[in-house]
């Protein structure tokens, strides 16, 4: 890991409650807690499984959206792993992303039979929750609110683009310049698959 405040902000939505069933994927690279580049993608689920009309309202992706979209192994080869191969040693991070976008990305590998690919990540919800544990709620949408970040919830690139942000806020707060001292301030390990 390098000694800056670099890092990619990567957020997921899934058709339903499987973690294998993902259905959109955004990114966004954030240099010295700047944003610089991003991307984003439809994914055709693993299973074309029915879309519940409850994950459908979440994030407003529908089968007629996702049915001729590439599936997974496609998108992250020729989007995510490039994407993420342009600043190497730099950690992913994600919000919740131990329990939700972490596995969303094993789980789909061991789907399709993919080698789990070795990246360092961080959990922004970790981070957020050792910086501001006055607040009632250290979800996404409750953490924008707070710091007047106006974005579409559910929708993976603008999670992605909120969740660099918090992490630029939170390094401000702890008075840090690199994800190592915001981890370390925070007694957050890096993790990594």
């Amino acid at each position: 890991m390098n000694n800056k405040l670099d890092y990619i902000a990567i957020d997921f939505e899934t058709a339903n409650q499987y973690r294998n069933s993902a259905c959109s994927v955004g990114l966004v690279r954030f240099i010295d807690g700047k944003e610089v580049d991003s991307c984003y993608s439809l994914i055709h689920p693993a299973k074309m499984y029915f879309i519940p009309e409850w994950t459908e309202t979440i994030h407003h992706i529908s089968y007629n959206d996702v049915r001729n979209k590439p599936y997974f192994p496609e998108i992250w080869d020729t989007m995510v792993m490039p994407f993420v191969n342009k600043t190497p040693g730099v950690p992913l991070v994600a919000h919740n992303g131990n329990m939700f976008d972490m596995p969303v990305i094993q789980s789909c590998c061991e789907y399709f039979g993919m080698d789990v690919p070795k990246l360092e990540y961080f959990d922004s919800l970790v981070v957020a929750k050792k910086t501001w544990p006055e607040l009632e709620s250290h979800r996404l949408t409750e953490l924008g609110a707070h710091f007047g970040i106006e974005y579409l919830a559910h929708d993976a690139l603008e999670d992605s683009r909120t969740c660099g942000q918090i992490i630029k806020l939170a390094a401000d707060k702890w008075g840090v310049s690199s994800v190592e001292e915001l981890l370390k301030a925070c007694g957050s390990p890096i993790r990594a698959f």
